[in-house]
């Protein structure tokens, strides 16, 4: 039975994450991808595993989670951070919170800035941190509700004050990067090495981002869980 699977969305660079107890066969995911649900699926399946919790870091702008498609499946439940904005979870999720599945916990740290309702999750020796923190780089911060000093601070305070070794799964990765670590992001993220709360701030304001191409759609289906008008649980 295979403990942990990592997925890869091209067209968003979404990355998904699917943890199992190998006792008990119980699973999560975490920020799924509309487009791949037959694809997960089918591995739940092969591997014989029983899905209980689909987990969302925060509201995606980039595409659309197949929470709703994965709840109507499988039975699983959906949780995301309670400053999210989302109702249609089955549960909101706080600091300190945790999540269990089988003999597993998973840790919820609210890391805001991003977006208000971003939370990270820890899991064993990871931790999987949505937007919050990328690989060499974090989310932006000039929509949907970001703070730049929020940010900054969730990172520094929270993140970064994690055993060195913690190993680092973020929600996307543009380089083909799949892993970091804390002491490696520390040491060598371009974002933060150099700055404090000022500069970073400043830093952020000056980026120019393109505004996300599936934002008008994604958004609204997010926040309703990925439900849209039509649902196929194969994304099409």
């Amino acid at each position: 039975m295979i403990l942990f699977r990592q997925f890869f969305d091209e067209a968003s660079s979404t990355l998904t994450y699917l943890l199992a107890d190998p006792v008990t066969g119980d699973a999560v995911i975490i920020d799924s991808v509309k487009a791949h649900l037959g694809a997960y699926i089918s591995f739940l399946q092969e591997q014989e595993l029983q899905l209980d919790w689909i987990l969302e870091t925060h509201i995606h702008a980039d595409h659309i989670t197949g929470s709703a498609g994965l709840r109507e499946v499988t039975g699983a439940r959906t949780a995301m951070g309670r400053a999210g904005g989302a109702g249609c979870a089955d549960r909101l999720l706080g600091d300190g919170d945790t999540i269990v599945f089988g003999n597993q916990v998973i840790r919820v740290i609210p890391t805001p800035g991003h977006t208000p309702g971003c939370v990270t999750y820890q899991w064993r020796d990871r931790i999987f941190t949505g937007d919050a923190l990328l690989i060499g780089g974090c989310g932006r911060t000039d929509f949907q509700g970001g703070d730049a000093g929020q940010l900054y601070d969730s990172v520094t305070e929270r993140l970064f004050t994690l055993p060195d070794e913690t190993l680092i799964y973020p929600g996307h990765d543009y380089r083909g990067a799949r892993v970091s670590c804390v002491v490696q992001e520390k040491e060598s993220n371009p974002r933060f090495v150099g700055h404090n709360r000022q500069s970073f701030i400043e830093q952020m304001a000056a980026l120019s981002l393109p505004r996300p191409e599936m934002m008008d759609e994604a958004l609204p289906a997010n926040l309703n869980c990925g439900r849209s008008r039509s649902l196929d649980v194969h994304g099409t």
